[in-house]
């Protein structure tokens, strides 16, 4: 199961979603995954096609429908659109193109090398990124 974590409300949160789940929120916003998406993505999108997919992806991240709906009322009924937009379309993004992956650090592997005390590893690293 692909779960994507953000800060929503009061802390970071777990967000994922089975098939079942992915059923409900088509079923709760009346419109199909990708066209909620789309609406999402284009800024389109009702509050309740917000708030749904944030309740739907918290009660799949293991928090009860009560917390879910507690969050919502809370975090999301009265504050800033831009917030709960913000959310449900990392939310969508993840469960469509996979979680982001930490960018590497270029001089990680160099580093590494150095650190080992295998200098010969560390002037290997340092050519091939030269000739790169």
């Amino acid at each position: 199961m692909i779960t994507h974590t953000a800060f929503f409300g009061d802390g970071e949160k777990t967000f994922a979603f089975t098939h079942e789940l992915l059923l409900e929120l088509e079923r709760k916003t009346g419109h199909g995954i990708f066209a909620l998406f789309t609406r999402v993505q284009t800024r389109q999108a009702s509050f309740a096609d917000m708030a749904e997919t944030i309740r739907i992806g918290l009660i799949g991240g293991g928090a009860t429908p009560a917390e879910a709906a507690a969050l919502i009322n809370t975090y999301a009924v009265a504050r800033p659109l831009g917030e709960s937009l913000a959310v449900a379309l990392g939310i969508l993004s993840t469960l469509f193109f996979g979680p982001d992956e930490p960018e590497a650090d270029p001089q990680s592997d160099l580093r590494q090398a150095a650190a080992s005390g295998d200098l010969s590893a560390a002037v290997n690293e340092a050519l091939n990124r030269v000739a790169a």
